[in-house]
């Protein structure tokens, strides 16, 4: 549309200009020595047009052909800017994608190749976060490294490599180094949110509470962090500054820092508490705890109120009986009431609370308080019984399997007595456990054990008269089962020593000369 109207309003002021050249006709006279040069005034006109043409026309040439070195050098640009771009696309694909050892194959190219200052420390800091992901920590320190050098004095890129050094530091669990690397950014970057919280990852993980409770405090001014994490961190950060300080008194100090919201979280109040009990004041310790709880009721906090001196326990069972209004079926609240009456001597307000506590809760601390409570009382039965259930409560015991009857052993290969006392007496043996299912295993075969026809006659003669033994009662006066097992043990090997075998003088059929082995008898199924 613009053209059009150009064209148009160059078309309507040549018509103007020709329409006045034709009422005004005239000449132009040119008198360059020696020539004399006469032309209409219409004509002179279209030469001064032509000229200045022509003059536009070759000095836009010329400046063209002049600029030819720039337009290839930004050509060149052009093009290798669109090949650095592909080249990081593709990077960052694949590390999206997780296929690290192609993106980093790709960023350490660009890191070469490239000319831009920028891209080539963006291209290490990427390098080393795919080698960081496959686990290749010294390819990764060399590319940080590369990246360090070449951000040189701009402090823009000095941010950003410390920001990514200290990240990938400490997910590989090294704090203090990545707290040595974000350093320099600890006055200047402090206004960056993403330092912030790199640094109080760092100061968590080296366990400066200091530190991590100053740095929760700047971030929750900042709304940076989640306001269930920010109270967390400074509950435990609080609560370890103020353990801390007990041994110094410093403790009155940080309490004296903390806000009215920070006391009332649960482990500050009780790491105050604490303190104020050593220090002598339970009144001031229990008016702790008692705010507190009354903010947000914590069963931790009400059993360690319950934990007070006999002249403290009228005032704070008092308060804890108005909680018990509110929950009166919290078995918490009921066993820390007994603990409050134990400490009080109050027998029998401590017997039912701590029975109404077991009736909503089977609770092993509550067995052991009713076990204290009845050894006072002189009942040792009671006593007895809720310090066992207060035991297994707490401790897992192993699940006894039924007992069952074994089935009668075979014993008509068993050898006689006699030869059993003399050459097969058996050391002790360690007890085995039976398998759940002895069908399972593998039945031996039955073993005819015989003895040496002649093996008493040797032995006798071997043996001095006086150390002859006293005769053989008869075979019905030996108990049998004073030797043998009523059911043998599958699969069961003993041995006895070469020397005793030598001294009886008897041996089984096919066993070696240094040692007897019993095989014990099959049991027959059925």
């Amino acid at each position: 549309m613009r053209t059009w109207l150009w064209t148009l309003l160059l078309v309507v002021v040549a018509v103007c200009v020709a329409v006045v050249l034709r009422q005004h006709p005239g000449n132009v006279l040119l008198m360059i020595s020696p020539w004399r040069v006469e032309m209409s005034l219409t004509m002179a006109l279209l030469s001064l047009v032509a000229l200045f043409v022509a003059l536009y026309v070759v000095l836009r040439l010329l400046g063209w052909l002049l600029a030819i070195p720039d337009h290839m050098r930004a050509w060149s640009g052009r093009r290798a800017q669109a090949r650095d771009q592909e080249l990081v696309e593709q990077g960052w694909i694949g590390l999206f994608e997780g296929r690290y050892a192609q993106a980093e194959k790709g960023f350490v190219k660009l890191h070469r190749q490239t000319r831009s200052v920028t891209r080539r420390v963006l291209a290490a800091l990427s390098a080393a976060r795919a080698a960081h992901q496959m686990g290749e920590y010294a390819r990764r320190d060399q590319m940080l490294e590369a990246a360090q050098a070449g951000a040189g004095a701009d402090t823009q890129l000095q941010e950003t490599v410390a920001a990514v050094t200290a990240d990938l530091l400490l997910a590989q669990g090294q704090a203090q180094k990545a707290l040595d690397a974000l350093a320099p950014l600890q006055d200047g970057g402090a206004r960056h949110v993403h330092t912030l919280r790199l640094l109080l990852r760092a100061e968590k993980a080296l366990d400066h509470h200091d530190r991590v409770f100053a740095l929760t405090r700047s971030l929750t001014r900042r709304h940076a962090i989640d306001k269930a994490e920010a109270l967390q961190l400074t509950d435990q950060s609080g609560a370890a500054r103020l353990r801390a300080g007990t041994a110094d008194g410093s403790w009155r100090d940080v309490w004296k820092e903390l806000k009215s919201d920070e006391r009332l979280l649960p482990n500050i109040a009780l790491a105050a508490a604490a303190a104020l009990d050593e220090a002598g004041e339970g009144s001031e310790a229990g008016r702790v705890l008692e705010a507190a709880i009354g903010d947000k009721f914590n069963p931790t906090l009400v059993l360690v109120y319950a934990h007070c001196q006999a002249d403290q326990v009228p005032r704070r069972l008092a308060r804890a009986e108005t909680w018990l209004q509110q929950r009166p079926v919290d078995a918490g609240l009921l066993m820390a009431l007994g603990l409050l009456c134990l400490n009080g001597q109050l027998w029998g307000q401590a017997e039912r609370y701590l029975q109404r506590s077991l009736s909503r809760r089977d609770d092993p601390q509550c067995h052991a308080l009713l076990g204290r409570l009845y050894d006072r009382l002189n009942r040792p039965q009671d006593a007895m019984r809720h310090w066992r259930l207060a035991t297994e409560a707490r401790v897992v015991l192993p699940v006894l399997a039924a007992d069952t009857v074994l089935p009668p052993a075979e014993t008509q290969a068993d050898p006689d007595p006699y030869h059993a006392e003399s050459a097969y007496d058996l050391p002790a043996v360690a007890p085995r456990t039976m398998p759940a299912e002895p069908e399972s295993l593998p039945v031996p075969p039955a073993v005819d054990y015989v003895i040496e026809p002649n093996a008493r006659e040797h032995l006798e003669r071997a043996r001095p008269a006086d150390e002859l033994p006293a005769a053989v009662p008869p075979r019905s006066a030996i108990n049998v089962e004073d030797f043998f097992d009523s059911a043998p043990i599958p699969a069961a090997a003993f041995e006895v020593p070469a020397t005793q075998a030598g001294e009886d003088g008897a041996k089984p059929s096919g066993a070696s000369p240094g040692h007897h082995s019993y095989h014990p008898h099959s049991e027959k199924k059925g």
